[in-house]
């Protein structure tokens, strides 16, 4: 990345500025049509969005660490805050589905007034709200490789996933009539589960990047492409990826004949490590031990 260019985690920011705005607004809207209208699954879906206003903010806080350069302390930066940042949105998630859930089975034994109808037409636009949200940040969170940005997309339509059950749940009971009032309580029952399935979905990747699992096996072969065009190499091995943050680190073994020189030595490992720069935006740094053949 060039020093022209604006950090990656900018983009984070300002996606994650205007999650919260939305989430906001979104969230006294669903509380209040949720109470007048006798809805206990627009009500979670209120929750639902209180979350996402917490977790945005975790993200924040995950995100400008992670953009902070490396110090003395920390020599590999800050970019392992990113992916704990995203651990945090799977909890907030999984807090959030789990009251849903205890509620929604509380609320299946009780007789109570079926939904306003008006409600509707507040999930329909909290729907389109939401997905395309949802949208928009995916979109930036894949273009810079960010699991906590990523994240907080399938949080947004995890949203939007609870406002549709809500949408079939409050419409079936409006159908149906007397009797089908808990329809509404399973809708809300059925969101806790599309929750905690996209919790999973978000959280793999992150934990992944916290145990240092490979970020592109992919590229394995294009690194040997590149280094075996090179005369001099005659082999690589131990090729290892590292993905810290918005950054990856890459190292190998590169083998040479064995009477090529020290300075020779060190212009095909320069040469090798320039090429291969060029791979992907993100790759800050090659560590290229040189062997014997």
């Amino acid at each position: 990345m060039s020093n022209n260019e604006k950090h990656p985690a900018e983009k984070g920011f300002r996606t994650t500025f205007l999650g919260i705005a939305v989430s906001i607004l979104l969230a006294a809207g669903k509380a209040v049509a949720g109470f007048l209208g006798n809805s206990f699954a627009l009500i979670a879906d209120a929750v639902e969005s209180v979350g996402d206003i917490f977790t945005a903010i975790v993200m924040y806080l995950g995100l400008r660490k992670a953009a902070q350069p490396p110090d003395e302390n920390h020599p590999y930066g800050h970019g392992k805050a990113e992916p704990i940042a995203a651990v945090v949105v799977v909890l907030g998630l999984t807090i959030a589905a789990a009251f849903i859930a205890i509620e929604s089975i509380g609320n299946l034994t009780t007789r109570h007034h079926p939904p306003a109808w008006w409600t509707l037409i507040v999930l329909a636009g909290v729907i389109i709200i939401k997905e395309t949200l949802s949208r928009y940040v995916s979109d930036v969170g894949e273009s810079v490789e960010s699991s906590a940005i990523q994240a907080d997309a399938f949080h947004h339509r995890s949203d939007a996933i609870t406002s549709a059950a809500a949408f079939i749940g409050i419409s079936i009971a409006l159908i149906g009539g007397e009797g089908y009032e808990i329809a509404d309580d399973w809708a809300a029952l059925f969101a806790s589960a599309s929750i905690l399935y996209n919790a999973w979905h978000i959280g793999r990747p992150a934990i992944g990047e916290l145990m240092d699992e490979q970020p592109a096996p992919e590229w394995l072969h294009d690194v040997e492409k590149i280094a075996l065009s090179h005369p001099e190499v005659q082999s690589i091995e131990k090729v290892r990826l590292r993905k810290l943050g918005f950054d990856i680190l890459m190292d190998f073994h590169l083998r040479v004949p064995a009477d090529l020189s020290v300075e020779e030595g060190h212009r095909v490992c320069h040469e090798v490590k320039d090429e291969l720069l060029d791979l992907h935006p993100y790759l800050r740094d090659i560590l290229i031990h040189l062997e014997p053949e």
